[in-house]
């Protein structure tokens, strides 16, 4: 709103400054970024997110291969976390000791994180390994790495406001102190005669 309210030092006026004019017109470049700029940054960010994200989203596919858990016994849980938010992720799964066999055919064993509320000894669950059948995380999907990239451009969208209102602010500043500055060359030089009628005429 103060970007359009600064437009209006434009018009016709004996008192406009030279400095409200250059205000005017920082007003409107202000403006017209956030109305153009900004929108094509965050699509431009977005989509080569989203292309960045998918590629991985399909080397995952192929590195990463799901196969099948078999619980051989429960594992106590680690010492109480303090974080509330990763107290309450782990709260939905459970340490296990586990079976499985790799891609590559050799059966292997370890512990690992079971999405398993109460597991017993024999439940089956599904797990991620790559080609050496190591455990690994699941592959990111589709619908989250779009997600994903549509945040990184709403997040570059709402950096652009900032920083062309930041840039905006930051002339008005210096506008303002040169103001003031002249303010205080001229009251320099005529304060000493102010209120004493006929001094220095």
């Amino acid at each position: 709103m103060r970007a359009i309210a600064g437009l209006w030092r434009w018009r016709r006026n004996p008192l406009r400054r030279g400095t409200d004019l250059v205000e005017a017109w920082t007003a409107l470049a202000a403006l017209v970024l956030i109305a153009v700029a900004v929108p094509v940054v965050g699509t431009v960010t977005a989509g080569l997110s989203r292309d960045a994200l998918l590629t991985s989203v399909r080397e995952q596919r192929e590195a990463r291969h799901a196969t099948v858990g078999t619980v051989v016994r429960k594992v106590s849980a680690p010492p109480l976390d303090p974080d509330p938010e990763t107290a309450s992720a782990r709260d939905a799964h459970s340490r296990v000791l586990a079976r499985w066999t790799g891609p590559d055919g050799i059966d292997r064993s370890g512990v690992v994180v079971a999405r398993l509320g109460a597991p017993r000894p024999g439940d089956h669950f599904r797990l991620w390994t790559d080609e050496r059948g190591r455990v690994v995380g699941r592959p990111l999907d589709t619908a989250t790495a779009t997600t994903h990239a549509a945040l990184a451009g709403l997040g570059a969208a709402a950096a652009s406001v900032a920083l062309v209102e930041g840039a905006r602010r930051l002339v008005l500043w210096r506008i303002v102190q040169g103001r003031h500055a002249r303010l205080d060359r001229a009251w320099a030089a005529v304060g000493p005669d102010w209120g004493r009628t006929g001094t220095g005429s």
